[in-house]
């Protein structure tokens, strides 16, 4: 029997919105508009948010002005942020925009992989090592990522076994920290805490982090399964926005403001301010020109 571990006093919150929850709107949001709302983040409470990803324009329109945001973001104490690559030029680029933090991520789907990254997903281990160490000489922090960790179409189209193989090469090649997408939205409590059972031993001290999404309404109950697992990071979005380009009818993260209204509710401190939340997403309801999936900012 899987043993439970007592809730945590506090978890931290990673703010993905920037990059994941942007990434796929056809409003192009301006820098400037960026910037502001990185800043409003900020003034929430986040102290870790993933701004941008260094990908090609073309493939992800949103995203173009990465560089320039990076020159725009407020720096403040204790505040870290972190951009997405994925691949070597994408390290080069986060480096050079000044950031000291980078996520690299591959995908435990073949299928997904070769739609994402158009890579067969030994080819994307290889690449992810010369990534890590890449970022490794540059002095970059480096969080190691599994997409598609919970499977990619349906639950059992990615086995327990193939994430467990790639825990151990992200580990094996040092990263500091491990991060396990539910990138199409298919986990649910008890396949959860299942993997993270054979995984929580093997990671150590190395953090576990977890992106959920809520495409079948079941972010929340994960989030209860993984700290029950003993995970404390979780990845979030403002006002449940984001999901893969390249996942059909794959929706939004786990809403930031009803991630922490559930924690704060449950005795767990986060550090964010809800009203300061829920204001940022009722601005980009209004911006983006539709309802949030997010539920807390209606009622806030």
């Amino acid at each position: 029997m899987t043993q439970i571990s007592p809730y945590p006093h506090q978890v931290e919150i990673i703010e993905v919105g920037p990059r994941d929850g942007l990434q796929r709107e056809a409003t192009l949001i301006s820098t400037d508009d960026k910037a502001a709302l990185i800043a409003g983040l900020v003034a929430a409470g986040l102290r870790r948010i993933q701004v941008t990803s260094f990908v090609h324009p073309r493939l992800v329109p949103q995203m173009a002005d990465a560089e320039e945001l990076c020159r725009r973001l407020p720096q403040l104490p204790g505040v870290a942020y972190s951009g997405l690559a994925l691949n070597l030029k994408g390290v080069e680029r986060a480096e050079q925009a000044g950031l000291r933090h980078i996520d690299i991520s591959v995908s435990a789907s073949e299928a997904h992989s070769q739609r994402n990254a158009n890579r067969f997903v030994a080819d994307a281990l290889t690449g992810f090592q010369e990534m890590v160490q890449q970022a490794r000489a540059y002095g970059m922090s480096v969080r190691g990522g599994i997409q598609c960790a919970f499977g990619y179409q349906r639950p059992d189209d990615v086995s327990p076994e193939t994430v467990l193989d790639i825990v151990r090469h992200h580990l094996d090649l040092g990263v500091d920290e491990l991060a396990l997408a539910d990138s199409s939205g298919l986990a649910n409590p008890r396949q959860v805490q299942a993997l993270l059972a054979e995984i929580m031993p093997l990671a150590g001290d190395v953090p576990v982090i977890l992106h959920l999404h809520d495409t079948r309404g079941m972010g929340l109950a994960n989030v209860l399964a993984a700290l029950q697992g003993g995970v404390r990071h979780f990845d979030t979005a403002f006002g449940g926005l984001g999901g893969c380009p390249f996942i059909d009818d794959a929706t939004g993260n786990i809403a930031t403001e009803d991630t922490a209204y559930m924690l704060h509710e449950m005795g767990i401190e986060t550090g964010l301010d809800l009203a300061k939340l829920t204001a940022v997403s009722r601005e980009y309801e209004e911006r983006l020109g539709k309802k949030l999936p997010g539920k807390l900012y209606t009622l806030l």
